[in-house]
């Protein structure tokens, strides 16, 4: 979707908007306060980019935090290679409208070896594709801070992180051994090769991260809006039809309906729900209404009893 705003004002992210209600004002104080910190205590931070609506407001709190400079680290993607053709498309015209420096890293091994949902199932293929590859890349790149888009209302063991998660040398997460953070004072003091995430948006939930969108008129990636597109209906989930990659299995037909995506990741892996919302305005009516987390559309949460956690102590985002 084109965005038809002056070059000017897309430069700008601080370019005259009606002011933020108290409550988004003080949620963007603290992100930018959280940028700032961590751009001024660590040498090497990078920031986790993964196409979503949280990148999208994780990266336009960056370029506030900044504003006028750019941004002073790298974009990480660690693509799996599975992504919606459109995050894909969307990610690269991101990166060149404001001057990003960007890191795509694909596993090499899994990439030699065809790893593939459908092949290796969801479990396997996170593991290799995602939490593998995430720490091949940052052992590339040496980072000692990587900002991520998690928030604590998304999924349980995202509520027990910090706002700076600690992780040791090969990325590992112990949820039971974490700095107190009191009166939001953040501990940057780690030892060579330890690391930490650092996580802006913890206390966001995702009405308010959908509000500020609609305040700051940050743009999406499309499938976030309901339109009808084709799809198949999986193990409880309806998976977009689109890639000609996606085999049906006996049984399986090829239907067509109104949908749209909560949440964006890997195609096999991601469940559309029912939508007639086409506009910003239509999605946060849905949202304030809406029963179940976000994260019922993503099969790599059912892996088995606390998989993220288990994934998030072995690496993962």
């Amino acid at each position: 979707m084109p965005d038809s705003r002056p070059d000017t004002e897309l430069s700008n992210p601080q370019s005259a908007k009606a002011p933020l209600d108290p409550h988004l004002k003080a949620l963007e104080n603290e992100s930018i306060h959280i940028f700032r910190e961590v751009a001024a205590e660590f040498e090497r931070p990078v920031m986790l980019y993964s196409i979503g609506k949280d990148s999208s407001v994780l990266l336009h709190l960056a370029r506030k935090a900044f504003y006028p400079g750019r941004v002073p680290f790298p974009l990480l993607h660690v693509n799996t290679g599975w992504k919606f053709s459109e995050m894909i498309a969307f990610r690269d015209e991101t990166a060149k409208k404001y001057d990003l420096d960007l890191i795509e890293h694909i596993n090499p091994r899994g990439k030699a070896e065809n790893i593939t949902p459908f092949t290796h199932g969801s479990a396997a293929f996170t593991d290799i594709m995602k939490t593998e590859g995430l720490r091949q890349a940052l052992d590339a790149g040496q980072f000692d801070a990587a900002f991520g888009g998690a928030r604590r209302d998304e999924e349980a063991s995202r509520a027990k992180e910090r706002i700076y998660s600690f992780r040791t040398p090969d990325h590992r997460w112990d949820p039971r051994n974490q700095r107190p953070e009191l009166w939001n004072v953040y501990n940057g003091m780690i030892r060579k090769g330890e690391s930490v995430r650092a996580f802006p948006l913890s206390n966001w939930t995702e009405v308010d991260i959908w509000r500020y969108i609609q305040a700051e008129d940050i743009p999406l990636v499309p499938l976030y809006y309901a339109k009808k597109r084709p799809f198949v209906e999986r193990d409880g989930m309806m998976i977009l039809a689109e890639d000609p990659r996606l085999e049906l299995l006996p049984g399986e037909v090829r239907q067509q309906g109104m949908i749209r995506f909560r949440t964006l990741g890997d195609f096999p892996l991601t469940g559309a729900i029912r939508s007639q919302a086409t506009t910003l305005e239509e999605v946060i009516a849905e949202l304030e209404i809406a029963t179940v987390s976000e994260r019922q559309g993503r099969a790599i949460d059912r892996d088995q009893s606390g998989s993220m956690e288990k994934k998030k102590r072995e690496g993962y985002f």
